[in-house]
């Protein structure tokens, strides 16, 4: 398989998944395992990211002019600001001190990766159904504690193939958060962190990184932003009326097909 039509399909995968409670990196790092496909530092998948970034400010760019145009006026408007902060800060403090383990100890576990996917899958399964009775509508007033829990509950997206949005969405709706609103915020807390994550991942990897396969770097980064801004469009109103059971069974799935692939020594 050429390299620009792997570099297209880890693009659409990366914008696929990157918004859903599926787990993008799990996804990314088994598709690479499959195709045999790595880049020098992963900077290719690194800068991938960045396509998904785009996606999601492109989408929520009026919402976010108009909160930073207004946070020194607005109280509702600083708010919010403050609690997308708060839940913000335990990734780059728990990041920070856990990166290199989890960059070459648990990145380099496939099966780890396809265990965690079963799992995360019941555990949306779950929590579709018992979630309480939400207390809240609206992702932008949080209250700030529950703000901060649901940053704590991403950190446990660290494990690749438990999910960023996926770890969020659980923890917000465990907090009384109904399911769009979950997303939503899920979304709102995802630039600060995606955007630190890439950042960071860069910065430490810079004396290996490796920008000579521009082409496929640019055709990946378009794939995730195209199919990101799509993802992020349908997902909310796919929630609203029909929750979390779909990317649940998705997860068993690809997790069990995985894990199958894996033993037959594929």
């Amino acid at each position: 398989m050429g390299d620009l039509l792997i570099a297209a399909l880890l693009g659409l995968l990366e914008g696929l998944t990157e918004f859903l409670p599926v787990s993008s990196t799990g996804h990314l790092l088994l598709a690479a395992q499959f195709l045999g496909f790595e880049s020098a530092g992963k900077t290719f998948e690194v800068v991938i990211q960045l396509g998904a970034v785009l996606a999601l400010l492109t989408v929520y760019f009026a919402k976010l002019w108009q909160v930073f145009s207004t946070v020194h006026r607005d109280p509702a408007s600083a708010r919010f600001v403050t609690s997308v902060t708060l839940a913000f800060l335990p990734a780059v403090v728990i990041g920070v001190l856990a990166h290199d383990f989890i960059k070459t100890v648990l990145f380099e576990t496939p099966r780890l990766i396809a265990v965690m996917l079963i799992l995360g899958g019941f555990v949306l399964l779950v929590i579709d159904r018992i979630a309480p009775e939400p207390q809240h509508h609206d992702a932008t007033t949080l209250p700030f504690r529950k703000a901060l829990a649901i940053g704590f509950a991403q950190c446990l997206a660290m494990v690749p193939g438990v999910s960023r949005s996926g770890a969020t969405i659980v923890g917000a709706l465990f907090l009384g958060v109904e399911k769009r609103a979950a997303a939503e915020f899920s979304f709102f807390l995802s630039m600060p962190t995606m955007a630190a994550a890439v950042g960071y991942d860069l910065l430490k990897n810079r004396d290996v990184l490796d920008f000579s396969a521009w082409s496929q770097i640019g055709v990946g980064f378009g794939m995730a932003f195209v199919t990101g801004v799509i993802v992020v469009k349908w997902l909310l109103n796919y929630i609203g009326r029909h929750g979390y059971a779909l990317f649940g069974w998705w997860r068993i799935i690809v997790g069990g097909v995985a894990l199958i692939a894996l033993s037959l020594g594929s």
